[in-house]
Order: structure tokens, then sequence, then C-alpha cells
């Protein structure tokens, strides 16, 4: 098993640039939530492993609703709360085992890239469950385990894919502990998401090692792949966008 990811001993201090997301990349991700959430408006939302904010706010401006942020890192939440918190904003300590909101109070709750630091997932189900008011959808973006996406870095970093295939739960992994808990796939999509102008900026933002399996590898394979990767970068004559396919799961209660 791999050891925890602990985000307030180095992650939250570049999180936010390593993961920085483009409003073109924000604006393909919420037309992807918004084809899967109700029309009407305002929808309060769940941001289960918000971090330092990347999407809180922008989920605020599109769904209209109240927007909570549940982050268990102290450091990381400290950063969204000074960057990222607009009006109708907020951030509280919680965990997807233990959500401190209400029953039947959110319409949707979104994981983005956050479900594979889950400790306990079918406890996380049912908590997610428990929140999860009628009608209302949980939008899963992840990695997983039997559908890893070929991301250009990892021809860099051997071990890269090693480490993701133990992090990530699979598909079915991920479907058996929702069912578990009363909740059921409604849909399944491909999001093509950008995640640079060019393979030279791909590898500037990688530098900050804002991925979590760079705390899984050590630092000769760390600086080796950097070297590497960093080499490639500089051959670049033509800037080119870094595009890939991420999966969203989305899931509901099956009666609604």
């Amino acid at each position: 098993m791999l050891k925890k990811v602990d985000y307030d001993r180095r992650q939250h201090l570049t999180y936010s640039l390593g993961r920085a997301v483009s409003d073109e990349t924000t604006a393909t991700w919420l037309r992807a939530f918004q084809r899967h959430s109700r029309t009407e408006r305002p929808l309060t939302v769940l941001d289960l492993g918000s971090g330092t904010g990347r999407f809180t706010p922008a989920l605020a401006a599109t769904f209209g609703g109240p927007v909570y942020g549940v982050e268990p890192s102290d450091r990381m939440r400290q950063v969204a709360e000074r960057d990222a918190a607009p009006a109708g904003v907020s951030y509280r300590p919680g965990s997807a085992e233990a959500v401190p909101l209400p029953a039947a109070s959110c319409d949707l709750v979104l994981l983005f890239l956050s479900y594979h630091h889950v400790e306990d997932r079918p406890a996380a189900a049912r908590e997610i469950a428990r929140v999860l008011a009628p009608g209302g959808r949980v939008l899963l973006r992840s990695s997983f385990a039997d559908r890893l996406p070929d991301k250009p870095w990892h021809h860099y970093f051997p071990r890269a894919r090693e480490v993701e295939q133990a992090m990530f739960p699979s598909l079915r992994e991920t479907i058996d502990d929702f069912a578990a808990a009363g909740l059921a796939p409604v849909a399944f999509e491909q999001v093509p998401e950008c995640h640079d102008a060019s393979f030279r900026g791909y590898v500037e933002r990688l530098r900050h090692r804002a991925s979590s399996t760079f705390e899984h590898l050590t630092e000769p394979e760390i600086a080796a792949g950097f070297a590497a990767i960093e080499a490639a970068a500089e051959r670049e004559l033509t800037p080119r966008p870094v595009v890939s396919d991420s999966d969203l799961l989305v899931l509901g209660r099956p009666t609604e």
C-alpha cells in the first residue's frame, strides 16, 4: 500500500502553480458538469477535496448556490481561503468519510482528482450518498487503475505508471463502492482536457511536482526524469498543445 500523501508538508506550497487550470480548460469542465446537473438554479455544490480551490469559485459562478469546499489539509485550505474565496464560497475542514454538512443538502458533489486519496472508500461513498439531495449527482473526475491514460510525462519517469496503478482504484471497484451506498452510474464520458499550450510549458508546470505521484518516486528517479523531459522540451520547435481525454464518472440514485 502506498503511503498517505501529506499535503501540509510540501504540496500546498506549489499546488496552485503546478495544477493551475486555464480559463479554457475550466470552461470545458464546467460545460461537462452542467451536462450532468439539473437545469434549475441555484444549486448547492460540495467540492470534496477542494485543495487550493482551483474549481471552487467557478462552481459558485456557474451554479449560483452556495459552494462548500471540504478539504482535510489545513494548509491547502488556508491557501484556498486566501486566494479563492469569493462570495458564495466557504471552506470547511473535513474529509470524504466525514463531510461537515447536513443530510440531503447538496445538489452536486464534485470529486476532482481527490478520490484516490480517500482512505476508506466504502465509508466515503456512504457519506456522499448521505449528503446528496434527491435528484442530485456525484461528479467523479478520476483516473482508474484499469484505464490509466498515456500521460506524456510517464515516458520520462518509468515507474510513474506503476505507482499510479497502485494509487488509483479500478473503475469497477469504484462503481461497486458506490453501489453499496445506493448510488449507480448514470453517465460516463471522456472529456478532452488541454493541460498546456506547449510541451515546454507543460514541463515547466510539472517542475512544481504538484502531482502526488512524485511523492512515491525517489529523488534520483525524479532528477533523471526531469533531465530527460527537459531535454525533450528544449527540442520543441513548434509549440503544440498537450491534450488528453480525462474520465468523468457521474453517479446518482437509480430511481431518480
